[in-house]
């Protein structure tokens, strides 16, 4: 957050289409409704400067002479060789991961969180933060953290999208994810949080393989699927609402309605997750509701499993010079490889990477 690139990011969001108050407000919001324009924007500048972009193209195997890497080879068979691979994978991308493991690029398991949406609707959000002025304000917000002293470990929300939807998202045929977005406007009648426990790596999953972190969160979106699957039609998202979440037992009323374009059924959904991961929620929900007087109501749906917060693994790299320490040429940068959390912070890694390309010239 005290990166000089920061101011930098945001100014060329404006100059590519992003609102003016992007450049200068607290928290600024794009909308992914936006943000898709800005990104078309930006890579048409691209390919008008000589750059090429190649879309709906997979990236299947780093090339490697000794340990330097020299080049990709795409799913179509094609390779292209450069100095200097940039390794921006996203932190969804399992195959690549197998393929780093498989071909001894240096990497370290790390921690991360995993839980459950919230899902609100907005006008009770709204007026527990704005009170009587809630109708004459914009879509309210929230962050809220309880760290267990016992446990050492924390509870929190994050990726708070008012007025927005919860998504499917999940990244295999065999496993579902939950996340949630907000368009420019915030204008959905729903307002949602991921509310996550953190999940630590040597303690909450073995380190001695260094992928058990992936396998971790793939269990539990296995296990949503499954009952999506036994339960359901395999897409709808599993649910219930914080009343029977924390009394333990699913009540014959209906769910209420929600965001999502997905659907949702009526499942216990701590069934999902390991024991240590519901203890959290629920000690966490009833400390947040103290701070924010009525955010655990019965109502409130919690909506599963947001496991995709961050990445399982750090793809390892030289402080100074960004380089991958097992193999030269190779920059791991962003999320995927464990140095970013969101657009912004990727964004601004990326600008380092190039940064650090273009000093290794000057040498």
């Amino acid at each position: 957050v005290k990166s000089p690139f920061i101011q930098y990011v945001m100014d060329k969001f404006v100059a590519f289409g992003a609102p003016a108050e992007v450049a200068y407000i607290s928290n600024p919001h794009l909308g992914s409704n936006k943000i898709r324009k800005i990104i078309t924007k930006i890579s048409d500048f691209l390919k008008g400067e000589g750059h090429e972009i190649d879309t709906n193209v997979k990236a299947i195997k780093i090339l490697f002479e000794g340990q330097r890497a020299v080049g990709v080879r795409l799913a179509d068979g094609t390779e292209l060789f450069s100095e200097h691979i940039i390794l921006a994978c996203g932190h969804s991308a399992g195959e690549m991961y197998h393929q780093l493991a498989q071909d001894g690029v240096s990497m370290r398991p790390k921690d991360f969180a995993v839980g459950v949406r919230i899902e609100h609707p907005r006008v009770e959000i709204d007026r527990m933060q704005h009170g009587r002025f809630a109708q004459e304000m914009e879509a309210a917000r929230y962050r809220l953290s309880y760290h267990n002293k016992e446990t050492d470990k924390g509870t929190y929300s994050f990726c708070m999208c008012p007025g927005g939807y919860v998504l499917s998202s999940g990244t295999e045929t065999d496993g579902i994810v939950v996340n949630g977005m907000s368009n420019y406007a915030r204008n959905s009648r729903w307002s949602n949080s991921a509310l996550v426990v953190s999940v630590k790596a040597g303690e909450d999953f073995d380190i001695s393989d260094v992928l058990a972190g992936m396998d971790f969160q793939h269990q539990i979106e296995q296990k949503a699927f499954q009952l999506s699957k036994q339960q359901a039609d395999g897409r709808k998202l599993p649910a219930m609402t914080v009343g029977e979440f924390l009394d333990g037992n699913l009540n014959h009323k209906a769910l209420p309605k929600t965001s999502s374009p997905s659907g949702i059924f009526k499942t216990d959904i701590r069934q999902i997750f390991p024991d240590f991961i519901n203890q959290h929620l629920r000690v966490a929900l009833l400390e947040f509701n103290q701070k924010l007087k009525g955010f655990a109501y019965d109502e409130a749906l919690l909506i599963a499993p947001e496991t995709r917060t961050s990445a399982p693994v750090t793809i390892t790299r030289d402080k100074e010079n960004l380089v991958s320490p097992s193999h030269a040429g190779l920059y791991p940068c962003g999320e995927g490889a464990g140095y970013a959390g969101g657009i912004t912070s990727a964004a601004v890694d990326g600008i380092k990477v190039v940064e650090a390309i273009l000093a290794s010239h000057e040498l």
